[in-house]
């Protein structure tokens, strides 16, 4: 089942697993909603503000990366986040594209193509994984 953007996220959150995710609609709606269960994901894990803050941001670019650019028909997109040890975090997108990432624009004046520079910067590192039906693009925080 899919969830609506309008719902609230502390609808979102199940138990205190160490890893919750969701499926959301490929919809730029659905950005606002990552950013929402990711927030309250880590409040509810007790984490600090400051990294909610940056996993807010990246998560924002990883789904709308996935939402813009990957070309799935409206497929939707799964959206994870994972506690490891030392209260570092994993956050993940998921899309049915199989194609790689694509480089960045080089073009100083150009009004995208810098969100995997600011994921980069904002994590300890990232990667992206390919899978036979897709690909998952994810971010380590501490």
């Amino acid at each position: 089942m899919l969830d609506a953007p309008a719902r609230r996220p502390e609808f979102f959150l199940t138990a205190d697993e160490p890893s919750q995710s969701r499926t959301l609609r490929c919809d730029p709606m659905s950005v606002a909603v990552a950013r929402r269960l990711v927030v309250a994901v880590l409040g509810r894990w007790e984490l600090s503000e400051d990294l909610a803050e940056r996993a807010e941001l990246v998560v924002s670019e990883l789904a709308t990366n996935a939402i813009v650019h990957a070309r799935t028909c409206g497929a939707p997109i799964r959206v994870a986040i994972t506690r490891g040890e030392d209260d570092h975090i994993q956050v993940a997108v998921t899309d049915l594209d199989r194609r790689p990432l694509g480089p960045a624009r080089t073009d100083p004046y150009a009004e995208g193509g810098r969100g995997l520079d600011l994921v980069a910067a904002l994590s300890v590192r990232w990667g992206c994984e390919r899978r036979r039906w897709g690909k998952r693009v994810w971010a380590e925080l501490a």
